[in-house]
């Protein structure tokens, strides 16, 4: 998939998504077990249903397209239901009346006071990022590209206090990851229901966006329920679309309520190919009922052990010229192989929805749920068809 130098176009809004991981030189995140792709080297085309295609590209990073053999998961499906984490504060996303212009500035500033504590800056030998306190056992949940092929973390606090930590785990399917910080006194943050927020609310997004810490910048939940496309052919659905400007480095941070709750966790930002750089008010984060859920999975258990995510069990690549996603690899024992599908064919539809690339597939499969049944149409090398049925299984952690 392109970087941020080479856009896709996207319809008529012509955009391209982008990673805010700052001073990062690696490739986004891959998952790992599942149905895996690999995008094709040419411009791939956008999913049919509209969706936005994501790219890792960082400061100083490349983005160039894996290699089917190092294929990025796409065995994805609905979004986490989990409940937020028990282990911080609960709020209530949505919840009050809005605010008259005479106090909103005194809720900014209360907000800002409230929950700077708990963001973190997270330094790695790969980069910078942010991350939020998830408990008070020094767990902090971020992004999981943010630690991606690092091996050494610190964890800086807002009074400037360094502390060493240690990476928990990662499920880069959803984008999250917890390190643990050693020592130090660490605030756990109070995390929303992001599944009562509402389009039109006000946000703060808090960060460290290109290693400028505790920085704060303002806007609204301009929508809900997106699915959007990294360019490593994982899918995240259900992410929360805002205005806060989200720049590299404030990955892994806050995106809050006014009553000082985390409603998600700042991810991907839109670039304009048009005139360059990012498209702005255009921001993504994921909702924090998922990143709570996968996290405490992660603390748990050190790895997730009930992704909520349907599993194809396929490994995928784009070919041009193919009106299809090209199967390069079959996971043996997974559902498509239990189904019969076999290396050397495209799936053309997945559960009757066309399936031109890879991207367009993920997009389908993230709305699928595990256990679900449905149909796969797929050609063979000759040109004949056939139809399956599949039943979908759960990506493991």
């Amino acid at each position: 998939m392109p970087n941020v130098a080479r856009p896709l176009p996207l319809a008529a809004a012509v955009l391209v998504l982008a990673v805010a991981a700052c001073g990062s030189n690696q490739e986004s995140a891959s998952p790992g077990s599942g149905a895996t792709a690999s995008p094709a080297t040419s411009a791939p085309s956008t999913s049919g249903s509209g969706s936005p295609v994501a790219s890792s590209e960082a400061p100083g990073s490349s983005s160039e397209s894996p290699s089917p053999a190092s294929g990025a998961t796409v065995g994805v499906g609905g979004a986490s239901s989990g409940a937020p984490a028990s282990s911080g504060s609960s709020g209530t996303a949505g919840g009050g009346s809005a605010p008259d212009a005479g106090t909103l500035q005194q809720d900014f500033e209360s907000v800002v006071q409230t929950v700077s504590p708990s963001v973190v800056l997270i330094e790695t030998d790969q980069g910078l990022g942010s991350g939020v306190v998830l408990d008070d056992n020094g767990d902090v949940v971020t992004n999981a590209h943010v630690v991606e092929g690092a091996s050494d973390f610190r964890v800086v606090t807002d009074t400037g206090q360094r502390l060493k930590a240690t990476l928990v785990g990662a499920f880069p399917t959803d984008d999250i990851a917890v390190v643990k910080a050693s020592d130090g006194s660490l605030k756990p943050a109070t995390f929303a229901n992001s599944d009562q927020l509402r389009v039109g609310q006000i946000v703060l997004a808090i960060g460290n966006p290109l290693g400028l810490q505790s920085s704060v910048t303002d806007g609204i939940v301009s929508a809900v329920g997106r699915t959007v496309n990294e360019d490593n052919g994982v899918a995240l659905p259900g992410v929360i679309q805002t205005s806060a400007a989200i720049n590299p480095g404030n990955s892994g941070g806050a995106l809050v309520d006014l009553s000082g709750a985390v409603v998600g966790i700042p991810t991907l930002t839109a670039v304009d190919p048009q005139i360059g750089g990012a498209a702005i008010g255009i921001g993504f984060a994921i909702p924090s009922n998922i990143a709570t859920d996968i996290g405490s999975q992660l603390v748990a258990n050190g790895k997730v052990v009930n992704s909520h995510r349907a599993y194809l069990g396929v490994r995928l690549a784009n070919v041009t010229g193919a009106d299809g996603a090209y199967v390069y690899s079959v996971d043996k024992g997974g559902p498509a192989d239990r189904a019969g599908i076999t290396a050397d064919e495209l799936i053309t539809e997945l559960d009757g929805k066309p399936t031109p690339d890879q991207p367009t597939l993920a997009s389908i499969l993230a709305a699928l749920q595990p256990g679900q049944q449905v149909d796969v149409k797929l050609e063979q090398r000759d040109g004949t068809t056939s139809t399956v049925k599949v039943t979908l299984g759960e990506l493991p952690g």
